[in-house]
């Protein structure tokens, strides 16, 4: 069933949220990706049980967040011309995005994992503020 002409949008818009502010930011994921590293180098300089359960939880949560934001700029925020002028960058949110997942950072406690999801996070970083000037 198609609705009434009336009650189809004049206006098409895209947002990370529910009201197209148009805010969007790399630094959101680079900061919870910079917990989930932290978060796994105080794992390893402690032995207590407890607080390990804790961290591998926490850092998971942020991991979790980390995807978050980084989909948010992948699939609302770069655009068909972004995509045409960087053709790495479905590349390089694929590859963030897996150090994020279960084959990277919630899958290890390892700080390194951290550190290379970072490094990725920049390279978007990089071509999200060439964008942002252009």
């Amino acid at each position: 069933m198609r609705l009434p002409r009336i009650f189809t949008p004049r206006t098409v818009v895209s947002a990370h949220c529910d009201l197209p502010c148009g805010v969007y930011d790399p630094a959101q994921a680079r900061i919870e990706a910079e917990s989930v590293k932290a978060i796994a180098e105080k794992y390893q300089a402690n032995t207590d049980p407890e607080f390990r359960t804790r961290a591998i939880l926490i850092k998971e949560q942020r991991a979790e967040l980390v995807k978050h934001h980084l989909w948010v700029l992948w699939t609302d925020y770069f655009k068909a011309p972004h995509f045409e002028k960087y053709p790495n960058l479905n590349q390089l949110f694929n590859e963030a995005t897996k150090l994020a997942g279960a084959s990277g950072a919630k899958g290890s406690m390892d700080p390194a994992v951290g550190e290379q999801l970072l490094a990725k996070i920049e390279e978007i970083s990089k071509i999200f503020w060439e964008t942002k000037q252009a």
